[in-house]
C-alpha cells in the first residue's frame, strides 16, 4: 500500500535536493566571526548574512533594516552556539534567564517525545517557535513545536522576544517568540562533528552535520542542503550518588518511596499489609520500592534531519523561493518496572500459590468464616493489590516522530516602495508511541484464576498461572512473558498555511524625519488538524500497570483567517534632543472556526502601540504595549475527560488528622472514604494523586495585556564599546485557560486549616466532588475506580508576571588582543497563578513545590568573558541560578494551603543505604548556584576551527530535595535535573571544516 506521507516527503526532498546541486559549488567567502552572545543595543539589527534578501527582524513584519521595532529582542549568535558546543537548541533556550526549563532531554517521566519552550514561565502554549519568522507544524494537540526538529547546522542566530508578539505572529504569542534564523546565501561546504562525554565516562552525545550550498546564475540564485545526525546515550539515575536511592522529601530516609513494592502488598481498607519474607502471612508494610536507579537523567535520543532551501531571481522584480524540512526523531523514556498499582483482583481459595495460612488470613480479612465457608470454590477478594513486577524489567516508552514541513513562495517588487510576499506551506508530524514492559491487568486476573501450577481456568493467549505471592524472582520468565504487554498510540498533526504580506513605505517622509513611514499589511490562513489513535490496551483504564489513566481517541482541528497591518512612523530625526523619534502600531484580526459538532467560532483582535525616542546617540528610550487574545487550542477544546496523575505530597485526610475531628471525618467520608479507613488513610502513593479532567468545548479565548519599557545606554565617548539595555516587562493574562492545582482544589474544600473545617464545608460541592478510594480512602489507586480530584479546564484562571531584563555588552581591542564581555540577566518580581477569582493568588517566583512546576528564581543571569588573540579564543561562561526555597516556607504559607504540621520538608541527616547517608541536608532551601563553562576555540587553518568546551568545570553537585518535593516531570532523582546539572563535569570537542 502506498504511503502518502512518504510520497510527499520524497517529492519535497527531490525539489530542494535537485536545487542544491544545480550548479558547481562556490567557496564560502567569510569565516565564522567572533560574536557576542546577546545584542544589548537594538537587538533586532540584522546579522551580515542576511544581506542580499529581505531582512528578518524579529518582532515586526516590516523588513526595512533602518527601522527597528520597539520590542526588546535578545540574540544568541552562531558563535555562541559553537562555544557552548551544544547541538540541542532546547538546552540553550532553557538556560536563558528569560525562560524556565520546558519539556526536554532532562525530563524522563512526563516527556511526550518532544522538546518545548517556556518563556517567562507562562506555559509552552503561550509562546511561539518560528523558523525564519514562519510557523512550523506542531508536535502535539497543544500546538507546541518540537525543538528537536530545528536544523542546528544552518542556524545563524536565535532571536528571543519575551514581551509579547501577537500582532506580528498571531494571538498565541502571548509571552513572546523564539525565532531561529537560518543562513541565507550559504555557499560552499561545511562539515561539523562534535562529541560530548562526562568526566565519569557516560552521558555520551554525538552530533554531525554536512551542509552544501551554491550560488548560481551569476548570483541570481542560491540553494543549500543540510543533513544531520545526532545520538545521545541514556544516563541512569543509579549512576549518580544523589539518586541511587529514592529519598523521602519529608523523612530523609533513603529506602524507596513507592508502596507498589516486592513482595506483594494488599490493602483491605485497614492499612496496607505486605507479605512476610517467608511468604506465609501478611504483615504491616515494611519494604517500599526504590524506583530511582531504573529512571534516567538524560533520555536516549536519535535524530536524522534534512533541510533544503533555494531561491532564484527570475527578474529584477520577481523572486521565487522554496524550503523543505524533514526530521526523524526517536526519544526513549525509561522508568521503574510496571506492576499492579492498587487494582482490585480476585483469587480462588485453592490457588496453588496460596499457602494454607495465607489463604485463611485472606478469608478472615474478607470476613469469610474459616472451614466450610472458606473452601476451594470461594473467590477471595483482594481489594487493592500492590506488586512491582521487577521480573519484567523497566517500562520503556519509545517516541518515534517523522516530521516534514514544506514551503514555497514568490516575492514581487512593484516599486522601490512596495513588495509583495506570497507563500504557502504544509507540514505533517507523525508521532508513534510504543509502550513496552507493562503488566496487563486483565492477564494478571486471568493468571490468578488457577487451581494448579500449569493450567489457568481460562486458557486463552496461552495463559500461565501466576505466582503473585513470593519474593522478587518468584514470577518465572514464562509467567512474565504472559503478563507483559505492548501498547501503541499514534498521533498525527498537520498544518496548512497560506500567507500574503505587502511590505514597503508610503514614499513620503514627514518634514522632520529622514526615513519614510513604513508599513506591512496582509492576510493569513492556517488550518490545524490533529488525530490520536490508541490501541485497545491504552483505551482501558488501569489495563497497563503504571501507565496512568486511559488514553482515549480523539480528533479535532480549526481554521483561522487573519488580516493584519503594521506601521512604523519616523517623526523626527537629527534634531537637538531628537536624534530619532519613532512611533509604531499594529493590529491583527483573527477569525477561528472550530471543527466540532456545534461548530463553535471565536474572533480575536490584537493590537500594539509602541514608541522609541533617541535624544542623542548615547541614549535611547523604548516602550511597547500589546493586547493579545489567545484562542483555545485543540487539546484544550477536544481532549476527552479521563483520570490521570498529578502531584500532591500531603492529603488532609491522611494519618490521624481526622481522628476525633467530626467535621474533618465527615468531609473524608463524604468523599468516599470507608469508616474503617479513618486514621489509616495514606498520602498519595509516590506523591502522585489521581485527577480527572480533560478538554472543554465551552471555553473561550483568554486575553492578555503586555507592556515593556526600556532604556539603552551607549556611552561612546566615555566608555567606547559599551552598551547597556534595561527593560521592564509586565504580562497579565485574564480569563486564562487553566486547571486548578491539587492544593487549590483541596483548599476550596478544606480551607486554609483542615482542622477547623465546618460541617457546611464538608457537605459543599467543593468537598463532595472529590472522590476517594472506597477501599482505603486514598486519593491514589486504580484510575478505573478512583477519580480523585476534579480538575476541569476553565476560563477562571489569572496569570501575571513582571520583572526587569538587563543586557550589557563591552568589546574592546588591546593591540593584538580583543576583550568581549556580555551579560544577560533577569530579575523576576512575581509570577502569580490564581485558579479562580476566589482562589489564592500563588506566586511561584523563588519557590518550588508540587504547585510550582519548573523552578523560577528571582535572579538568573549568564555572563560571558572572551579573550581573542590571533586565531584563538578563550571564553568563560558564568551561569547563575538564584536561591529558592520550599513553598511551605513562605510567610503566607497558610493561605497557600500549608499547615504548621506540613509546611516543612526534611532538615537533618539522611539515613538509609544511600551514598548520601550520614550527611546533613536541608530540603527546604536550595542556595544560589553558579556554573562555569570554559571554552577554547582555535582556527587551525583558514578552513578548520577546533573547539573544546568544559561544562560545569567546578563539578558542582546538584541540590537534594528528595523525591516528592515538586512535580514529577521536574523533581526527579531527588533533585531538579532540568534546572541543575546532574551530569557533573563534562567535556565536548567539536570540529568545523568549511571550504
Amino acid at each position: 500500500m502506498r504511503n502518502p506521507f512518504r510520497s510527499r516527503l520524497l517529492h519535497t526532498t527531490l525539489l530542494v535536493g535537485s536545487a542544491a546541486f544545480a550548479s558547481p559549488l562556490m567557496a564560502q567567502t567569510a569565516p565564522a566571526t567572533q560574536e557576542t552572545q546577546q545584542q544589548a543595543t537594538d537587538a533586532n539589527t540584522p546579522a551580515p548574512a542576511d544581506q542580499g534578501g529581505d531582512i528578518v527582524v524579529t518582532g515586526t513584519l516590516i523588513t526595512n533594516p533602518n527601522l527597528v521595532s520597539s520590542s526588546p529582542v535578545n540574540t544568541v549568535s552562531e558563535n555562541e552556539l559553537t562555544l557552548r558546543n551544544i547541538t540541542n537548541v532546547e538546552q540553550i533556550v532553557r538556560e536563558l534567564p528569560g525562560a524556565v526549563p520546558g519539556i526536554g532531554a532532562a525530563v524522563n517521566n512526563g516527556n511526550g517525545g518532544f522538546s518545548t519552550v517556556n518563556l517567562r514561565n507562562l506555559g509552552a502554549n503561550r509562546n511561539l517557535v518560528l523558523l525564519d519568522g514562519n510557523r512550523l507544524v506542531p508536535a502535539a494537540a497543544g500546538g507546541t513545536v518540537d525543538l528537536n526538529n530545528i536544523p542546528a547546522a544552518l542556524v545563524q542566530r536565535v532571536d528571543i522576544l519575551t514581551g509579547g508578539a501577537s500582532t506580528s505572529y498571531g494571538a498565541d504569542a502571548v509571552s513572546g517568540v523564539v525565532n531561529f534564523i537560518t543562513k541565507r546565501d550559504f555557499a560552499g561546504v561545511q562539515a561539523t562533528a562534535s562529541q560530548q562525554i562526562t568526566e565519569r565516562g557516560d552521558g555520551n552525545i554525538f552530533n554531525s552535520d554536512l551542509t552544501i550550498g551554491a550560488n548560481f546564475d551569476d548570483g541570481r540564485g542560491n540553494a543549500v542542503l543540510s543533513l544531520g545526525y545526532q545520538e545521545a546515550d541514556a544516563l541512569y539515575q543509579g549512576d549518580r550518588d544523589v539518586s541511587v536511592y529514592t529519598i523521602g522529601s519529608t523523612s530523609g530516609v533513603a529506602s524507596g518511596a513507592s508502596p507498589t513494592s516486592v513482595p506483594t502488598g494488599i490493602d483491605f481498607g485497614t492499612g496496607q499489609l505486605q507479605l512476610n519474607p517467608g511468604n506465609t502471612a501478611l504483615v504491616a508494610a515494611y519494604a517500599p520500592f526504590n524506583f530511582s536507579p531504573y529512571n534516567i537523567f538524560q533520555t536516549p535520543f536519535k535524530r536524522y534531519n534534512m533541510y533544503g532551501a533555494a531561491h532564484y531571481e527570475v527578474s529584477d522584480n520577481l523572486e521565487v523561493y522554496t524550503r523543505g524540512l524533514f526530521s526523524k526523531n526517536t526519544v526513549d523514556t525509561i522508568i521503574a518496572p510496571s506492576g499492579i498499582f492498587g487494582e482490585s483482583l480476585t483469587i480462588p481459595a485453592n490457588n496453588p500459590y496460596l499457602s494454607a495460612g495465607l489463604r485463611d488470613q485472606i478469608c478472615s480479612l474478607n470476613n469469610i468464616a474459616l472451614g466450610a465457608t472458606c473452601n476451594n470454590s470461594t473467590a477471595l477478594s483482594l481489594p487493592a493489590v500492590y506488586r512491582r513486577t521487577v521480573e519484567i524489567g523497566p517500562r520503556i516508552s519509545r517516541y518515534t516522530t517523522q516530521m516534514f514541513d514544506y514551503k514555497a513562495g514568490l516575492r514581487l517588487k512593484f516599486s522601490e516602495h512596495a513588495k509583495l510576499d506570497v507563500s504557502g506551506a504544509y507540514g505533517e508530524s507523525d508521532l508513534n508511541q510504543t509502550q513496552s514492559g507493562y503488566v496487563l491487568k486483565s492477564r494478571v486476573q486471568q493468571a490468578l484464576n488457577a487451581n494448579n501450577t500449569t493450567t489457568c481456568t481460562v486458557t486463552t493467549n496461552n495463559c500461565v498461572p501466576l505466582n503473585l505471592f513470593g519474593q522478587a524472582g518468584s514470577i518465572t520468565p514464562e509467567q512474565a512473558a504472559f503478563l507483559n504487554g505492548q501498547s501503541t498510540i499514534q498521533i498525527q498533526t498537520a498544518l496548512s498555511q497560506a500567507r500574503a504580506v505587502l511590505n514597503g513605505d508610503f514614499g513620503t517622509t514627514l518634514p522632520w524625519a529622514s526615513e519614510p513611514i513604513a508599513f506591512a499589511a496582509g492576510g493569513e490562513y492556517r488550518k490545524y488538524t490533529y488525530r490520536r489513535i490508541p490501541d485497545a490496551y491504552a483505551l482501558s483504564p488501569g489495563e497497563l500497570g503504571g501507565a496512568g489513566g486511559a488514553i482515549l481517541p480523539f480528533s479535532g482541528g480549526y481554521d483561522v483567517r487573519e488580516a493584519y497591518g503594521e506601521i512604523i512612523a519616523p517623526l523626527v530625526a537629527d534634531k537637538p534632543f531628537f536624534r530619532a523619534l519613532t512611533l509604531e502600531a499594529g493590529v491583527r484580526y483573527s477569525d477561528y472556526k472550530v471543527q466540532a459538532a456545534n461548530n463553535p467560532s471565536f474572533n480575536a483582535t490584537t493590537w500594539k502601540a509602541g514608541a522609541s525616542w533617541e535624544p542623542f546617540p548615547e541614549l535611547k528610550f523604548r516602550g511597547n504595549y500589546q493586547r493579545a487574545v489567545r484562542a483555545p487550542n485543540i487539546a484544550e477544546l477536544f481532549t476527552p475527560s479521563v483520570t490521570s496523575l498529578d502531584n500532591l505530597l500531603v492529603d488532609p485526610c491522611a494519618g490521624a488528622a481526622p481522628v476525633g475531628n467530626a467535621n474533618l471525618t465527615l468531609a473524608c467520608r463524604n468523599q468516599g472514604a470507608p469508616a474503617g479507613a479513618i486514621g489509616l488513610i495514606q498520602n498519595p502513593a509516590s506523591g502522585q494523586v489521581n485527577v480527572t479532567g480533560g478538554g472543554n468545548p465551552n471555553i473561550r479565548p483568554e486575553t492578555a495585556d503586555t507592556y515593556t519599557l526600556g532604556v539603552i545606554i551607549q556611552p561612546r565617548g566615555l566608555v567606547p564599546g559599551l552598551s547597556v539595555a534595561v527593560d521592564y516587562f509586565n504580562i497579565k493574562v485574564n480569563d486564562a485557560i487553566t486547571q486548578a492545582t491539587p492544593n487549590d482544589i483541596l483548599g476550596a474544600c478544606f480551607g486554609n486549616n483542615p482542622a477547623t473545617i465546618t460541617a457546611a464545608q464538608a457537605a459543599s460541592s467543593a468537598c463532595t466532588s472529590i472522590r476517594r478510594s472506597t477501599v482505603n480512602g486514598r486519593l491514589s489507586g486504580s484510575s478505573a475506580t478512583v477519580p480523585g480530584l476534579p480538575q476541569p479546564l476553565t476560563n477562571n484562571g489569572r496569570l501575571a508576571t513582571d520583572g526587569i531584563d538587563l543586557n550589557a555588552n563591552y568589546a574592546r581591542n588591546f593591540g593584538e588582543m580583543g576583550l568581549n564581555l556580555s551579560f544577560q540577566g533577569t530579575w523576576t518580581n512575581k509570577n502569580t497563578f490564581q485558579a479562580s477569582s476566589t482562589s489564592y493568588s500563588r506566586d511561584c517566583v523563588g519557590y518550588y513545590s508540587v504547585n510550582c512546576q519548573s523552578i523560577q528564581p528571582e535572579w538568573a543571569w549568564n555572563q560571558r568573558t572572551s579573550l581573542t588573540f590571533g586565531p584563538g579564543t578563550l571564553s568563560l561562561l558564568w551561569r547563575h541560578i538564584g536561591a529558592v526555597q520550599y513553598e511551605g516556607q513562605a510567610s503566607d504559607f497558610a493561605a497557600r494551603g500549608f499547615t504548621t504540621a506540613n509546611r516543612n520538608l526534611f532538615n537533618g541527616v539522611i539515613t538509609g543505604p544511600s551514598p548520601l547517608a550520614g550527611q546533613s541536608y536541608n530540603f527546604n532551601r536550595i542556595g544560589a548556584y553558579n556554573y562555569f563553562d570554559l571554552s577554547v576555540q582555535f582556527d587551525v587553518t583558514d578552513n578548520f576551527t577546533f573547539t573544546v568546551t568544559g561544562r560545569n568545570i567546578g563539578d558542582r553537585k546538584p541540590p537534594v530535595v528528595g523525591s516528592s518535593a515538586g512535580a514529577t516531570a521536574y523533581n526527579s532523582g531527588n533533585t531538579y535535573p532540568s534546572s541543575y546539572d546532574v551530569l557533573g563535569r563534562s567535556f565536548a570537542v567539536a570540529g568545523k571544516l568549511r571550504f
